[in-house]
């Protein structure tokens, strides 16, 4: 196929680029050319790097920085703001080349946006990706913040997004959602289907090796893994592993991840009280450095807060084998609502989140849930549902 598919991310941070870079391969594995378009300021990323070295002749790299500011209340609206963002980022892309679809794998930048101004681009089929709806928590048995006013009007927003034209395919990493549009929702152009947060396959590293390679020592280990901000609850872990009997006996720290520059200071200062010292990788983590952590720790963080989306570490653990210490708030609550993938707690508290370490430590056998819906959160799978897009 000559026509090809634009992959419109401007932010490279958290899992943005891993979408990315997995929608490329999806489409490229139906044959088409695919672009992936981001910002000037991603090209030192290392997708940046890899697509230029390698070369390959189905996939290319575009960068596109931002239109200038306009001005006016439409630049001072951040749904606006984007909206035109990747309008023009579209225009810019799709100069010289026939574009069949265009994928956003962050749609919840402008999807409330398009009841007042339509597709951004144009008459091209579109599919987006929706990681932020959760408008519908409260009605479906997930854990969430309850705001009548402010959730009727998204999800009358949302509703007339979907109406909105252009978009082929919402895709999103909320199984709920599917089903709640169906059962509340009139009959439209757009599908809503359920996209399984992927991790790839891989075979878990042999643990002592694991430990040697990332420099751990022999021990328990506790991984809090990712984009490092305050919503990953890890003050709060510190405060609660600061108060635990230490020493050579006590669970080590494990922080992965670059730090966003408004905790770094103080995060050095709060894990400066940790008996052991925690061990801290402040940077973009490989693939293989991934694997190692995961396969060298003992227990997954998840106490996130103010966080009511998917997390793609929790599909991570799973695949792992690793038992979690999981909040009882949103999508997270929801995947860990039985117990079986490890204890959930109410709130950050210390004594809350030291009862649910105490529970995790005594576990000896890893969770293996046969049947748990985690299963489907593969990249095979994850191809596969972008790429039934374009049948």
């Amino acid at each position: 196929m000559n026509d090809s598919v634009l992959i419109i991310e401007p932010d490279f941070s958290g899992h943005r680029w891993r979408y990315a870079e997995w929608a490329a391969n999806a489409y490229m594995e139906a044959g088409f050319r695919c672009v992936i378009v981001t910002e000037p300021r991603n090209e030192a990323h290392p997708l940046v790097r890899k697509i230029r070295e390698q070369g390959a002749p189905d996939l290319d790299i575009a960068l596109v920085a931002p239109p200038a500011d306009s001005g006016g209340v439409a630049s001072k609206l951040s749904y606006a703001r984007m909206h035109r963002q990747f309008q023009h980022a579209y225009e810019a892309a799709k100069k010289d080349r026939a574009v069949a679809l265009v994928v956003v794998p962050y749609v919840d930048y402008f999807l409330l946006a398009l009841p007042f101004l339509r597709s951004p681009f144009g008459a091209t089929p579109w599919v987006g990706i929706t990681m932020r709806s959760n408008f519908h928590h409260h009605l479906v048995g997930v854990r969430a913040p309850r705001r009548p006013l402010v959730n009727a009007v998204k999800a009358r927003l949302f509703a007339r997004a979907i109406r909105a034209g252009g978009m082929k395919t919402l895709l999103t990493i909320d199984p709920t959602l599917p089903d709640w549009w169906k059962k509340n929702a009139r009959p439209s152009g757009t599908t809503i289907e359920y996209l399984a947060d992927p991790f790839p396959d891989a075979r878990a590293a042999e643990p002592a090796a694991a430990k040697a390679r990332l420099g751990l020592s022999d021990g328990t280990h506790v991984l809090v893994y990712g984009a490092i901000n305050d919503r990953k609850g890890v003050f709060e872990l510190i405060d609660a592993l600061a108060g635990r009997a230490g020493g050579a006996y006590g669970p080590t720290l494990v922080i992965a991840g670059a730090q966003d520059a408004d905790v770094r200071d103080r995060l050095t200062a709060a894990a400066a009280k940790l008996t052991p010292p925690p061990v801290v990788f402040d940077r973009f983590i490989s693939s293989d450095d991934e694997l190692d952590l995961f396969s060298a720790c003992d227990v997954v963080w998840l106490g996130y807060k103010g966080h009511y989306g998917m997390s793609g570490v929790l599909v991570q653990a799973y695949r792992f084998g690793k038992p979690v210490v999981a909040t009882a708030d949103g999508l997270i609550g929801w995947f860990c609502r039985t117990g079986e993938l490890g204890p959930i707690i109410e709130d950050l508290a210390v004594c809350s989140i030291n009862r649910a370490l105490d529970d995790v430590l005594a576990r000896r056998a890893r969770p293996v849930v046969s049947g748990h819906l985690l299963e489907r959160n593969t990249l095979s799978q994850f191809k596969e549902t972008l790429r039934q897009v374009v049948v």
